[in-house]
């Protein structure tokens, strides 16, 4: 477990500090009363799994609140947090967060939503200059020349395929398909897999996209199977999952599965039926590419911390996969310690640096490693486990 840096002002002085009106001297944002503004979209009330992953968003956000102020806030200001509900729809995400700033510039800006919604909304932080985490990345969301002050939480898809190799070799795998969906993140991952396992010396044999607005998935994975893979590495989330998985059993194809962290957090893989195909043929040949936080381990003290935080504001609707906005807030405490500020481009200089991850007290990943050259999370290969589908509780597979 991190030791966490305790600030010179402890956190009764702090709070007398917001109390008598005194905002940080160089404070950006439109907090009032000196208040460390925080906005956090996500898509609440969007239809089917996407609705789960974005209510543990913004649960993990508030249980990252109540950590640092706790201990003091960020820089001394207490953090307060706003909800906004983009349906995890671009539009509407767009129209919120201009209205939303239109009333008072946030500190900060956690966005919750698919790669499609940081698609959308990026350019307008960019353009206000406001700090901001992301957990849909995007080609260029971790670009720090595009969006200095944008930092992705999740895994690029690089990172993650970095941990396949390894796990190819252990089962002896030696030729495999691709099928990734047509969004931001999908055709990132398609690209980025084919690069990776080439360079690892393994035969990538096909690698098909499919549209993640159609209801079948099956002449794509006819093509795939046409060239006989040893095993079929999958990017699918929310309903095109279980498109792809039917189109798998139309077919009669007995080819394992390695899906992909998009996977493991759709809710169909844990729910059985009739709402999912947990324990059903559809799920015998799959395995799903984790973070070790998402699988239980009693002894990490840091995820049964945060797993107890969330509990006791509301039930965990989905997998810590998308908790990331805690760790966000762990971050940004972590850099204004060492910034002695919250000025947004001082914050951001200051996550870059080693000393602040390593003390920033993290739960989703164990540190992330952002870099002067690439705003991504960065996780080792360490980070990530291959486990086979099962129940859910409390946002981990047990």
């Amino acid at each position: 477990m991190k030791t966490r840096l305790f600030k010179v002002v402890g956190g009764l002085a702090a709070l007398a500090l917001v109390a008598a009106g005194c905002a940080g001297e160089d404070s950006t944002g439109g907090g009032k009363d000196g208040e460390y503004r925080v906005l956090v979209l996500g898509g609440i009330s969007a239809e089917g799994p996407l609705a789960d992953n974005a209510s543990t968003s913004v649960l993990s956000a508030k249980a990252g609140v109540e950590l640092v102020n706790a201990s003091g806030g960020i820089d001394g200001r207490k953090v307060k947090l706003e909800v906004l509900d983009d349906q995890a729809d671009p539009t509407v995400a767009v129209t919120k967060l201009r209205e939303a700033i239109a009333k008072g510039k946030p500190d900060l800006v956690l966005n919750s939503g698919p790669s499609t919604v940081a698609d959308a909304t990026l350019p307008i932080l960019k353009q206000n200059s406001i700090l901001s985490f992301n957990i849909g990345p995007t080609e260029t969301s971790a670009d720090p020349k595009a969006f200095p002050l944008n930092f992705d939480l999740s895994a690029s898809a690089q990172n993650q395929l970095d941990a396949f190799p390894p796990y190819f070799e252990e089962k002896g795998y030696a030729k495999v398909g691709i099928l990734h969906g047509s969004s931001s993140y999908g055709e990132v991952y398609g690209a980025a897999a084919e690069k990776t396992f080439d360079a690892a010396g393994t035969d990538v044999v096909a690698n098909e996209e499919y549209d993640v607005a159609s209801l079948d998935m099956t002449p794509q994975l006819e093509a795939i199977r046409a060239k006989n893979p040893d095993v079929l590495v999958l990017d699918a989330y929310g309903a095109p999952l279980g498109y792809v998985l039917k189109g798998i059993e139309k077919l009669n194809w007995n080819v394992p599965i390695i899906g992909n962290t998009s996977v493991a957090a759709t809710s169909l893989i844990s729910t059985e039926p009739p709402s999912g195909v947990l324990g059903t043929p559809a799920t015998k040949n799959l395995v799903m590419q984790v973070y070790t936080s998402t699988a239980y381990d009693a002894a990490d003290t840091d995820v049964v911390d945060l797993v107890a935080r969330m509990k006791k504001i509301e039930p965990i609707k989905s997998t810590l996969i998308l908790a990331y906005n805690n760790d966000a807030l762990a971050l940004v405490q972590a850099a204004a310690e060492e910034a002695d500020s919250t000025d947004a481009k001082k914050l951001a200089e200051a996550l870059l640096d080693p000393k602040v991850q390593e003390s920033a007290v993290t739960a989703v990943l164990g540190t992330y490693r952002f870099s002067a050259d690439s705003h991504a999370a960065n996780p080792s290969p360490d980070e990530f486990a291959f486990i086979s589908p099962g129940p859910l509780q409390d946002g981990q597979f047990h």
